[in-house]
């Protein structure tokens, strides 16, 4: 039998590399941001710390009032949590070097497209429902789509 050659699309070691190190830059910028959240969500911080960037401080006609309405809550779980633990799993997998191998790279682009479709409706809430403009949501909405991406145009690194 013959072997056929693939061509090289780049997606090659130094490509996963790459990937991953991006997966790694987003996927704690998300954690940290969904952390913020989680503190103010669960009481242990003022939504207006005045130590907070001014950007990112949360009013009560923006932030907090997205951070405190139903929508806010997947399962009884506030979102921020489900964040937390999402991008907590993504630094693990890409840190490990195991990302981009099955069946990790499968959960993880599942869960990734799940986050991107569910940060849709999301935004249609905030920019609609609530009418609350919202940073903090809209930043994390365009990192889970920006991880989403990665993952999809890296690929699955074993073949």
């Amino acid at each position: 039998m013959v072997e056929e050659s693939r061509p090289d699309t780049g997606s090659g070691r130094a490509g996963m590399r790459t990937a991953g190190a991006l997966v790694i830059l987003l996927a704690t910028t998300g954690f940290v941001t969904a952390s913020y959240v989680t503190v103010v969500t669960f009481g242990w911080m003022r939504p207006d710390a005045p130590w907070v960037p001014r950007v990112c401080r949360m009013d009560p006609d923006t932030c907090s009032s997205v951070v405190f309405s139903s929508q806010a809550r997947l399962f009884g779980v506030p979102n921020s949590v489900l964040g937390q633990l999402g991008y907590l799993a993504l630094v693990t997998a890409a840190a490990s070097g195991r990302l981009f191998t099955a069946p990790i790279y499968w959960v993880a682009v599942a869960m990734s497209l799940g986050t991107v479709a569910l940060g849709l409706y999301l935004a249609y809430v905030l920019l609609f429902v609530i009418r609350a403009p919202c940073v903090a949501c809209f930043a994390a909405h365009v990192i889970n789509l920006a991880l989403a991406c990665v993952l999809l145009l890296a690929g699955p690194g074993y073949h």
